[in-house]
């Protein structure tokens, strides 16, 4: 029943691609870039900062909302669109990766059912199933949900990644057929480790279970990032071009690049927004700490080459005056330009390899942050 998205392939300048992925709500054009927003907002921002910003799909994290306020909450108030004010494309994530990344003291318990967990927020003891996080995300109203998984830290035991394969694979067959909207993609999500032969084999049986897309996890959990490149280069080789491919979890500047070489589509990373909100600044030149003391009188903007509102009308000096004084608006604009910074770079990218300049763009990008 999992909604179908149409995938044109616009451009390729080797495995990089510009598609548009036309879907029941509209259209997302890519590579993309969506936003974090783990409880129904990105943090110190909200949707009408979005629209200005350009961004396309946001993400919600599924363990904290099915606790907070809870599911039944957001189905009786019209679903996550309504309630958050957000009409743009809405991803959710399964929730696995939280439960077993907020575990404390031993409580988690994962078997071949499902994982039992208890609540980070007051304890209570939950159980998620692949059948039950389908219904969840059903009942959240997202656009796209992704199947439960296992996604194991790095290094791990070969034993213990090989086993994370097989359990997600069965926990994303048995979703598929739990997997009712037909306004809504299910995702399965293709996990294996830093090993490019087990990462290609659990591809090619993703990809035979037919879903309408497909996230890569398990990756930004520890591994390096030669080993993360091979790895990611045999997993999208393994998979389908007429689907999305969704890297999980990386947005740095290089990883988001290195992955667009390897023929992924969308992207989401909590690091942009994390790092505004302790006065860490993303610029074509690097980065940087705005509460180091040689920016108190600096009449400069974050970033001279930067067209978003804030670099147009505030100056370095300001904005770090707004975070010594924690002024709340301080991370607010810092991550407006933050997340500016990585829409842009991601629109240059499309353009880049639409014009097929794409390995220079690519140089370029590693050059400063590789």
């Amino acid at each position: 029943m999992s909604a179908r998205f149409r995938v044109e392939v616009e451009a390729r300048d080797g495995t990089a691609r510009a598609t548009t992925i036309t879907t029941p709500r509209g259209t997302i054009t890519t590579p993309c870039f969506m936003p974090v927003g783990t409880r129904g907002a990105v943090r110190s921002i909200a949707g009408d900062d979005l629209d200005r910003l350009g961004a396309q799909v946001v993400l919600g994290n599924t363990y904290h909302l099915m606790l907070r306020p809870g599911v039944e909450v957001i189905e009786r108030l019209g679903g996550l669109h309504r309630f958050t004010g957000w009409d743009g494309h809405v991803l959710t994530d399964s929730g696995g990766y939280q439960v077993f990344s907020l575990a404390s003291g031993g409580g988690v318990r994962c078997d071949d059912g499902g994982v039992t967990f208890t609540s980070t927020y007051d304890g209570t003891v939950h159980r998620l199933t692949p059948e039950g996080a389908v219904d969840v995300q059903e009942r959240l109203g997202a656009d796209i949900q992704m199947a439960l998984d296992v996604c194991p830290p790095l290094p791990s035991p070969a034993p213990v990644v090989r086993g994370a394969v097989e359990r997600t694979l069965a926990w994303a067959a048995r979703a598929r057929d739990a997997h009712r909207r037909a306004d809504q993609a299910l995702f399965g999500i293709v996990q294996g480790g830093d090993d490019p032969a087990l990462r290609a084999e659990a591809a090619e049986r993703t990809a035979a279970l037919d879903f309408a897309g497909f996230g890569i996890g398990g990756f930004s959990v520890g591994e390096a990032r030669s080993e993360r490149v091979a790895a990611l280069a045999a997993t999208t080789t393994a998979l389908p071009l007429d689907r999305p491919r969704y890297l999980m979890g990386v947005g740095d500047p290089a990883g988001l690049v290195e992955a667009v070489a390897a023929g992924v589509d969308l992207f989401d990373c909590v690091l942009p927004t994390r790092l505004a909100r302790h006065a860490t600044i993303l610029t074509a030149a690097g980065r940087f700490n705005l509460r180091n003391l040689v920016h108190a009188t600096d009449d400069a903007p974050l970033d001279a080459s930067c067209p978003c509102g804030v670099c147009a009308r505030w100056s370095r000096a300001y904005l770090r005056h707004l975070f010594m004084v924690d002024e709340p608006t301080a991370p607010r604009l810092a991550t407006l330009h933050n997340l500016a910074f990585v829409l842009g770079l991601v629109e240059e990218i499309r353009a880049a390899i639409i014009e097929g300049t794409f390995p220079d763009r690519r140089a370029r990008t590693l050059a400063v942050w590789g």
